[in-house]
């Protein structure tokens, strides 16, 4: 037995080549032409393959090194003879004999990982993996779901990221071993003590729940046992998708929800990842051709003219940035540092999915604005003459409650604006409730808790709950539940100023009003101009479910709903 170092080939003149794959681990025993690392120049992909067979004793080389001609790659272990007839008889041996000549080399690895077998045969056992203390919280939405079934998972990698009204934190793992079911999806709300899911955890494990192997004993029995691991891995299907790394989701359920992947993750070489920069192409949505699925040239150029047909095919469940628009160029970054002093700060989790959403409805939806005016004048006495009685009830009666109020009215004279259009284009869900959402600034962003049922209520009812919601909202206490099944929501910035502007309507909802400063103007009234308290009225609405004429109908009841509150006792 003789060790020998087997070199880069003839790569025809190329200098600097990386390596983009190792096909081998040291004690692996290979076969001549068997494939060693995987090149990826400029111009082509190539394997490596052994010219000689015998045992892996060291690779010599790491992914993502880049090689010329001549380099070293590996040390195998090749058997004595050193003539032609010795070579021939032993690679006839190789191919008419595998198991009995790798029988002898492979004694010590089996023997040295036989216990480890045995306690891995005795000690496995399933375990449930639950959700710990969240410090009193409950019903805490799932925002990341880290791993996917068939995992390997590491003790403390995180298997979920949980938010709530206070703050996010991730879920790590308490043991090591194989995750085999998860219970949970993303969106999924979670309390403590339920079940994440289902985990093979090798060795027994003590009343903390760590494994009772030494590490010193984990380090021995894991470089004993490849040899082992690699055989039963060839006995498998050649369909069983590839582990990932543990606590990252595997590409095939990336692929399953629809999320594009990281251009590192895919298999490109320099030039193709800098062709994909300098056309702006993320290569995660780019389809392979190349061989193990590795992007090329042509795919990036074939992406590119699918997105100049319409043609492309985009991950249609994937959340957008809010900087994205669908297929429109983005803007290229700026060094801002040129022109005078910056300072960059991450924007806030609350800030960034708000702006995704309304990006969102700002591209899919085709937004038309209506302006009115409502006479608030005697509204306006009359909410100030009760204004005493409310506070001892406990309200505070602001023009919001009567805005909700006659919203809630038209909603119900005029139910095309209490729908919502389902993703198909052609079938609009009309709703019999009526919930309305209202815009609340907050330091973190802008949050829309809901008032549900607001037909129903009496002025009061509403004032209290609306100053409740407003103040949830400041102090990031509100639940998810007051956030949601909104049917039509109002923005008011009657506080701030304004004389009028376009709201975005919050999909899925179809429109939505919003309320600039009232001030006071000269009206005619047919014999001579009257100073009267206008309120400006802005409705936006979803053109596709909404016609123009049925948005100015509903503005013109508002305003008369608004000029004269009696009419709402109709």
């Amino acid at each position: 037995m003789s060790s020998e170092i087997i070199k880069v080939p003839d790569i025809g003149g190329d200098t600097d080549v990386e390596i983009i794959e190792i096909a081998v681990a040291e004690g692996d025993v290979i076969a001549p032409e068997d494939p060693l690392i995987t090149l990826e120049s400029d111009k082509a992909s190539m394997d490596v393959p052994t010219p000689k067979g015998g045992k892996v004793l060291k690779v010599l080389v790491k992914e993502g090194d880049t090689v010329s001609e001549g380099d070293d790659i590996v040390e195998i272990e090749v058997e004595g003879g050193g003539e032609a007839d010795d070579q021939a008889e032993t690679s006839n041996e190789a191919q008419q004999e595998p198991e009995s000549r790798k029988e002898p080399e492979s004694q010590p690895a089996a023997a040295a990982q036989s216990p480890a077998a045995k306690r891995r045969g005795s000690g496995n056992k399933t375990v449930e993996i639950k959700v710990p203390d969240l410090g009193g919280d409950s019903d805490v939405e799932i925002i990341e779901v880290a791993v996917s079934e068939g995992d390997q998972v590491a003790e403390e990698d995180p298997l979920i990221t949980l938010e709530s009204d206070k703050a996010s934190m991730d879920v790590p793992s308490p043991h090591t071993g194989k995750l085999v079911s998860l219970n949970v999806k993303e969106g999924d709300t979670v309390s403590e003590g339920d079940v994440i899911g289902t985990m093979e955890v090798a060795g027994a494990t003590t009343s903390g729940g760590k494994s009772a192997t030494k590490p010193s004993e984990q380090k021995s029995e894991e470089q004993a046992e490849p040899a082992s691991e690699r055989g039963q891995q060839a006995e498998e299907p050649a369909t069983k998708p590839a582990e990932t790394p543990a606590g990252s989701p595997s590409p095939e359920a990336q692929m399953a929800a629809h999320k594009p992947r990281d251009g590192k993750l895919e298999h490109a070489g320099p030039a193709v990842r800098m062709l994909a920069r300098e056309l702006g192409v993320d290569l995660g949505l780019v389809k392979p051709s190349g061989p193990k699925e590795r992007v090329l040239k042509e795919d990036v150029h074939a992406y590119v003219k699918q997105v100049m047909q319409g043609k492309a095919q985009t991950p249609a469940a994937a959340a957008p940035s809010a900087a994205a628009g669908g297929g429109i160029p983005p803007i290229p970054d700026q060094d801002f540092s040129q022109f005078g002093e910056v300072e960059e700060k991450p924007m806030g989790r609350l800030m960034k999915m708000g702006a995704t959403n309304l990006h969102r409805s700002w591209v899919n939806l085709p937004h038309v604005t209506q302006f009115d005016e409502a006479d608030i004048t005697e509204l306006e006495a009359f909410r100030k003459s009760m204004k005493a009685e409310a506070e001892a009830q406990g309200a505070k009666l602001t023009p919001l409650p009567f805005l909700i109020k006659a919203c809630a009215f038209a909603l119900r004279q005029y139910p095309q604006f209490n729908v919502s259009l389902k993703s198909d284009g052609e079938t609009l869900v009309y709703k019999k409730y009526v919930h309305i959402g209202v815009a609340v600034d907050t330091p973190d962003g802008l949050m829309v808790p809901v008032i549900r049922d607001a037909n129903q209520k009496s002025l009061i009812e509403l004032a209290k709950e609306s100053g409740e919601l407003a103040k949830k909202a400041q102090s990031k206490k509100l639940k998810r539940e007051e956030m949601t099944g909104g049917c039509f929501t109002i923005s008011s910035l009657g506080s701030i100023g304004g004389t009028a502007f376009t709201p975005i309507v919050n999909a899925p909802e179809v429109a939505i009003l919003g309320i600039s400063k009232a001030q006071m103007k000269p009206l005619w009234d047919g014999q001579a101009f009257q100073p009267r308290l206008m309120m400006p009225l802005c409705l936006s609405y979803d053109h596709r479910a909404v016609n123009g004429a049925d948005a100015a109908r509903f503005t013109a009841l508002l305003g008369q709903l608004l000029t004269d509150i009696r009419r709402l006792l109709l």
